[in-house]
């Protein structure tokens, strides 16, 4: 009897373990959003949200995540080693579809998204970042349309942007123009397969 209650307790242990993947795996094919849209259909739906709450375009959003996650819910930074072999913590608290960092997700939480909200939710995911990007467009003045350097905002902190942190850095600087090429991608993508 106890056998039946052990193989029960396995069979129950793998369901769970393989319930969350679906979240917490990328999409198969990150190179065409008509693909992502149809394989995830809440995506969709939580972009669009954004868009109507916030302003900002379903591509562009679409390329800051693909940039900060790949899609993958539970993205983590990888982790840092003393002596090359010895984990010594994450590179950074960033964390989920977003990468956004503890600090400023915590902010998020006291406001706009509530003590519930979740980095690895893409519902809270995304209205993190439409919320971040609106607060960007207030104390920058970049254009919420302004993809390349709403990333550069976003990678770097307002206060970095504004600071010209990033104007040392021409990997982040190559890396926002190969955010907004995604995000034109995106759009024509998506405009072609609303027609289908």
């Amino acid at each position: 009897m106890s056998s039946i209650f052990r193989a029960m307790a396995c069979v129950m242990l793998l369901a769970s373990c393989s319930s969350g993947s679906g979240y917490n795996s990328a999409p198969r094919n990150l190179d065409d959003a008509c693909s992502i849209v149809s394989e995830r259909p809440e995506y969709l739906r939580a972009f669009n949200a954004v868009e109507r709450k916030y302003g900002v375009p379903v591509p562009a959003l679409m390329a800051m995540i693909y940039q900060e996650s790949k899609f993958i819910g539970n993205n983590r930074t990888p982790h840092r080693y003393a002596l090359g072999v010895i984990p010594v913590g994450r590179q950074s608290s960033a964390f989920g579809y977003s990468q956004a960092l503890d600090g400023t997700w915590e902010e998020y939480v006291r406001g706009p998204g509530g003590r519930g909200a979740r980095r690895d939710d893409i519902f809270d995911a995304t209205d993190f970042m439409g919320w971040y990007m609106t607060k960007t467009v207030e104390e920058t003045g970049v254009p919420i349309y302004d993809t390349r350097n709403q990333y550069l905002a976003y990678h770097d902190g307002r206060t970095g942007f504004l600071r010209g942190t990033w104007r040392s850095k021409s990997w982040l600087i190559r890396i926002s123009g190969e955010v907004e090429a995604r995000a034109v991608m995106y759009d024509q993508q998506l405009r072609s397969c609303r027609k289908r």
